[in-house]
């Protein structure tokens, strides 16, 4: 068994980009700052995570800043773009 260190730039993370969740993240690719903010659904805390982590993994690669908002009582969880 071979054990490297390895930078965390050399780890490509475009394997959530083929994922279910590639409808979410052209969808945040169309908000706006300040705009309209996105209403997803979702079934569970793992699948509310999960798209959390996908939307923040986006964040980490473009430089953006989509914030998330859930209403646990309607299992809907909000992303928008603040104003700048």
């Amino acid at each position: 068994m071979d054990i490297n260190f390895v930078s965390r730039t050399d780890i490509d993370i475009a394997q959530k980009s083929s994922s279910k969740y590639k409808p979410l993240i052209e969808a945040v690719q169309q908000l706006n700052p300040g705009g309209k903010a996105l209403e997803v659904s979702f079934e569970d805390k793992a699948e509310l995570n999960s798209m959390r982590n996908v939307v923040y993994s986006y964040n980490k690669e473009t430089g953006e800043k989509v914030k998330s908002s859930k209403h646990p009582e309607k299992n809907v969880v909000f992303f928008f773009k603040g104003e700048k």
